[in-house]
C-alpha cells in the first residue's frame, strides 16, 4: 500500500512542474497536446528548453548507468471501469443496462416480425427504431465490458506480482549486489566526501528550486533518472533551509534505486547501526550464529552467554504453535440485529469453504485459516486469519479481505465498510487478542540448563533464578498490570534482531509478547518462553537490502523456500524465540548474582570518542 502510493506520487509529480523548471522534460513530440493525469484536463506541452542531463526523466537507477533515460512520458488516462459509467451504485447501473438491453432485444424482435408480415424493407428504419439499436448495442459493450472483466480478474488474480515476487526470493540470482565500503572519516577533522560535496552548476539551480518551493523535492528521483543524485541534491536543500549540516550522516555506501517505492521516501542519507554476532545458539539441533542491531552494551554479550549455556546443556528445542496473519476490518450495518446475521454468516461452517474461495484468490500462498468476530452495537469487527508463506503478509491479507468484502456486498447490501483495518488484528498495538489467539507465528522454545552450567556459565544456582523469575517476571509483571511483557528483555532481543534481518521494526510490540518460565528438574533448570505474536518474514520490504540479506544468509533462511512455502519464515521465527531465550537465561543470572550493574558500568560506559569514524 505504501510502495503503491509512493510510485503514484513521485509519476504523477511531473505534472506540478513549472515549464521554466530546470527538471521540466521534454516535450512529447508526437501529440500536440498531453493529459493531466490527475485532473483529467488537457495541459499545454512545456516550453522548448535547452537540452540538458538533468532535464531526462526516466525510471531510477544507479550512478553507473551509461547510456541516456527516454524523456519522462505522461501515461495516457485509463479507460473508466465498467462500474464508474453512470454516478450510480453498481447494482443498479447493472439493473438498467440489463433492462435497456432485453427491452430493445424485445422492441426491434417485435418490429422484425411487423415488417415482414406487412412486407416492409427491413432497412427502413424509424426514430424508434434507430433509438432501440443503439440502446442495444451500448447494453451489450457495457454487460461484456462489466463480466468480462470480471472473468479475467478472477483468473488473474491467482497469478499477481507478489507471488512472482515470494517465489523469486528464493532464485540463486536475486541476492542483492553488497553496499559499497563506507571509509572511516580521517581523524583530523577533514571530511573527504561528506563534507565535500560538489555541486555542479546545474545541480545548483536545482537545489535553489527545491529550496525556493517552485520543485517538489519528492519528484526528484523520477525526474532526474538518478536517485543518488537526487539524494544529494534534497539533502543540501535540507542544509539550506534548515542551516544545519548532515556531517555524520552518511550519503555514499547505499544502493538508492533498490529503496526507492520499497522502503523509504525522500531519502537524504542512511542511519549506521553496529550489527553483532551471538552464538553459536544450538537449536533444534542446528547451530546459528544470530545477527544483532543495536547500540545498547551488554546486550550481545550477556545474550552469546546465554547461547554457550544452552549449547554446553545439549540445545534447546522449539516448536510453532500457528501461523497466520490477520486483518480485521470494520463494517457497520443499519442494526445490532443486522449485524448479528453477518456475523452468524460468517462463522458459520457451511459457508467458510466459499468464503475461503474467495479470500484464496488474492495469492497463490494465501490461505484463509478462520473468522473470528466480535459485535460493538451494530459495528462489526471480522478478524480474519492466513497463512502467508514466507512473507509477513500484512499486503496478502489484506488483499484477501478486500475480495470477500466485495462478496458479501452482493448479499448484505446494506453493509458499508468503515476501514479494511478496524484494529481489531491487532497491527503495532499491545492488545489480548494477539496475547490470547496470537499473531504471525506462535513459538514456544525450551532448554533443560544443567545444574554446573549454572553454577559455572552462568554464576548462580537454580532455586535463586527459579524464585526470581516467580518474583520478578509473573508477580512483578502481574502487579505492573503488564500485557504480555511477563518477561525480563524479550523486547531487547526481538528489536536487534529484526533490524539487522529487515523486518518492520514497529512490529515488535506485538512480537515481544512473551512468557518466560523457570522451574528445577532433575538436577537442573527448565528454562522456556512462549510468543504467540513472532511477525517475520524472508522476503518483501527490507529483507531483500544488501545488509539484512546478508544477516538472513547467514542465517540460512535468505528468500522463499520453493520446497515447503513458509518453512524459512518459521525457522527464523524460532531462531528469535531460542535467542530470546538465551537472554531471558543470561540477564537473570546476571540479575540474581548480582552483576547487572557491574556488567553495565564495564560495556555500557564507553570514554573513547568514536564521532570521528562516522561515514
Amino acid at each position: 500500500m505504501v510502495i503503491a502510493s509512493a510510485r503514484s506520487n513521485y509519476c504523477s509529480s511531473s505534472s506540478k512542474v513549472q515549464c521554466s523548471s530546470p527538471l521540466a522534460p521534454p516535450p512529447h513530440s508526437s501529440s500536440p497536446e498531453r493529459m493531466d493525469v490527475r485532473r483529467r484536463l488537457p495541459s499545454r506541452p512545456p516550453s522548448v528548453v535547452a537540452p540538458s542531463p538533468f532535464r531526462d526523466g526516466g525510471a531510477c537507477r544507479p550512478p553507473s548507468s551509461s547510456p541516456p533515460v527516454p524523456p519522462l512520458l505522461v501515461p495516457p488516462v485509463p479507460r473508466l471501469q465498467a462500474s464508474d459509467a453512470l454516478p450510480l451504485p453498481i447494482r443498479h447501473t447493472n439493473l438498467l443496462f440489463s433492462a435497456l438491453f432485453v427491452g430493445s432485444l424485445v422492441f426491434l424482435m417485435r418490429r422484425w416480425r411487423e415488417k415482414v408480415r406487412c412486407s416492409t424493407p427491413l432497412h427502413l428504419l424509424g426514430l424508434s427504431e434507430i433509438l432501440a439499436i443503439v440502446g442495444l448495442i451500448a447494453s451489450l459493450i457495457y454487460l461484456l465490458s462489466f463480466f468480462g472483466i470480471a472473468f479475467v480478474q478472477s483468473i488473474v488474480s491467482s497469478h499477481d506480482e507478489e507471488d512472482d515476487f515470494l517465489l523469486s526470493g528464493a532464485a540463486p540470482d536475486s541476492a542483492p549486489s553488497p553496499a559499497p565500503i563506507c571509509p572511516l572519516l580521517s581523524t583530523d577533522g577533514t571530511i573527504s566526501s561528506q563534507r565535500n560535496l560538489e555541486i555542479t552548476a546545474d545541480d545548483e539551480e536545482i537545489v535553489s528550486s527545491v529550496v525556493s518551493g517552485k520543485i517538489p523535492s519528492y519528484v526528484l528521483e523520477s525526474r532526474l533518472g538518478d536517485c543518488r543524485r537526487a539524494a544529494g541534491i534534497r539533502r543540501e536543500a535540507l542544509r539550506r533551509i534548515t542551516g544545519r549540516t548532515l556531517e555524520g550522516l552518511p550519503l555514499d555506501g547505499l544502493d538508492y534505486a533498490s529503496i526507492l517505492g520499497q522502503c523509504c521516501e525522500l531519502p537524504v542519507g542512511y542511519v549506521q547501526l553496529p550489527v553483532g554476532i551471538a552464538g553459536p545458539l544450538v537449536l533444534d539441533g542446528r547451530k546459528y550464529h544470530v545477527p544483532m542491531a543495536t547500540t545498547e552494551g551488554c546486550l550481545v554479550a550477556s545474550t552469546n552467554r546465554g547461547c554457550k549455556a544452552i549449547a554446553e546443556s545439549g540445545g534447546a528445542t522449539s516448536v510453532v504453535l500457528r501461523d497466520g496473519m490477520t486483518r480485521a476490518p470494520a463494517v457497520r450495518l443499519p442494526t445490532a440485529r443486522r449485524a448479528a446475521e453477518l456475523k452468524a454468516f460468517l462463522e458459520d461452517p457451511n459457508n467458510f469453504e466459499t468464503i475461503a474461495l474467495v479470500f484464496n484468490r488474492s495469492s497463490r500462498f494465501a490461505r484463509l485459516q478462520g473468522i473470528h468476530c466480535a459485535l460493538a452495537g451494530r459495528n462489526l469487527y471480522m478478524r480474519f486469519s492466513c497463512s502467508t508463506g514466507d512473507a509477513m503478509g500484512m499486503n496478502m491479507v489484506s488483499k484477501g479481505v478486500q475480495n470477500v468484502l466485495d462478496y458479501l456486498q452482493n448479499d448484505f447490501e446494506d453493509m458499508d465498510v468503515i476501514s479494511i483495518s478496524g484494529n481489531f488484528c491487532s497491527d503495532k498495538k499491545p492488545a489480548a487478542v494477539n496475547w490470547i489467539e496470537g499473531r504471525g507465528k506462535s513459538v514456544v522454545c525450551e532448554a533443560i540448563i544443567k545444574e554446573e552450567v549454572v553454577r559455572k556459565v552462568l554464576k548462580t544456582n537454580i532455586p535463586a533464578l527459579v524464585e526470581l523469575n516467580m518474583i520478578k517476571n509473573l508477580a512483578g509483571s502481574a502487579i505492573a498490570g503488564s500485557l504480555g511483557g511477563f518477561n525480563a528483555q524479550a523486547s531487547n532481543i526481538v528489536s536487534a534482531i529484526y533490524i539487522a534481518t529487515g523486518q518492520d521494526p514497529a512490529q515488535n510490540v506485538e512480537s515481544s509478547h512473551c512468557i518466560t518460565m523457570m522451574e528445577a528438574v532433575n538436577d537442573g533448570l527448565h528454562i522456556s518462553v512462549t510468543m504467540p505474536s513472532i511477525e517475520v518474514g524472508t522476503v518483501g520490504g527490507g529483507t531483500q537490502l544488501a545488509s539484512q540479506a546478508a544477516c538472513l544468509d547467514l542465517l540460512g533462511v535468505k528468500g522463499a523456500s520453493l520446497e515447503s512455502p513458509g518453512a524459512n519464515a518459521r525457522r527464523l521465527a524460532t531462531v528469535v524465540a531460542g535467542a530470546v531465550l538465551a537472554g531471558e537465561l543470561s540477564l537473570l543470572s546476571a540479575l540474581a548474582a548480582g552483576q547487572l550493574v557491574r556488567s553495565h558500568m564495564k560495556y555500557n560506559r564507553s570514554s573513547k570518542d568514536f564521532s570521528k569514524a562516522a561515514c
